[in-house]
């Protein structure tokens, strides 16, 4: 191991300094690509903190690199574990102390070879790291696209959103293992305390499910295409009735649909955009 840095597991102590090193690696991405700043790291430290320490308690695997001089977090890596899906969630080190192989390590330690029914990572587009998660055993299968738009009241037609209690999860559950191929229990009780969740049903028939809050949206699962605009129109109503100047919905670039429903509804795609990368194809997006 070099002697600059020591490895050890990651504790919820560790979560405020994690997302600072996080923050300090997105920015020195965006500006080294040309794109625009404008993240403010104590807000979004707010918005994003019940969701970080949700992975601080529920990761598979939790990896921090320390500054031998210092102690200061200087990187780390973590993964979650969700009924056969093992999914890397992060992997940031500091901008002065990448390119050295110490994301490579981290890397190995949070998301092991070999490890998981369907491994997954949302990959940022740093060819340096997307060398990594080739070696790790992923390829790209397609992009994700942030789409962005100011949110007016539209009527969802014949559907009706039924909100979610913690008895009728299960539902939720199954739909989700029909359409991504794994359930997520150990997130439910999150979604169920950070987000209003609704069952949307259309001729008597559940076709879908929806998760929504003024600081972020989804999932969204559905069984079929058609019935995607519909419940996108009742979550960007439920922004407006809430005075929300903007929302936004993260979107695989394979769902027409959606991509269709939202860009003619005046949406515009942010950038950078991410790919999901995988071992093999899963799951029905």
């Amino acid at each position: 191991m070099p002697a600059e840095y020591s490895i050890r597991k990651g504790t919820p102590r560790d979560t405020r300094a994690a997302f600072d090193v996080s923050m300090l690696a997105m920015k020195d991405l965006y500006l080294r690509h040309g794109h625009e700043w404008q993240l403010e790291p104590e807000a979004f430290w707010k918005v994003l903190e019940p969701f970080v320490a949700h992975l601080a308690d529920h990761a598979a695997e939790w990896w921090i690199a320390e500054d031998r001089a210092d102690g200061k977090l200087i990187g780390y890596a973590r993964s979650v574990e969700r009924d056969g899906l093992f999914e890397l969630t992060e992997l940031f080190v500091r901008p002065d102390k990448q390119s050295a192989g110490l994301g490579k390590l981290l890397l190995e330690k949070a998301f092991p070879s070999g490890r998981g029914e369907v491994r997954v990572i949302i990959a940022t587009n740093d060819v340096r790291g997307l060398a990594r998660y080739y070696g790790a055993g992923t390829a790209a299968r397609f992009a994700m696209f942030s789409l962005t738009g100011q949110p007016r009241p539209a009527a969802a037609g014949k559907y009706e959103a039924l909100a979610v209690g913690p008895g009728e999860i299960g539902e939720f559950a199954e739909m989700e293992r029909a359409v991504v191929g794994y359930a997520r229990h150990a997130d439910y009780p999150w979604l169920l305390r950070n987000r209003e969740i609704y069952r949307y049903r259309n001729a008597g028939r559940t076709v879908g499910f929806g998760c929504f809050s003024e600081t972020g949206q989804g999932p969204i699962v559905v069984l079929e295409p058609d019935d995607q605009p519909a419940i996108l129109l009742h979550l960007e109503t439920l922004a407006h009735s809430r005075g929300m100047e903007s929302i936004s919905f993260q979107v695989p670039s394979i769902n027409v649909a959606v991509m269709h429903h939202l860009l003619e509804r005046g949406y515009k795609i942010d950038t950078p955009a991410n790919l999901l990368m995988s071992n093999r194809e899963f799951g029905r997006f």
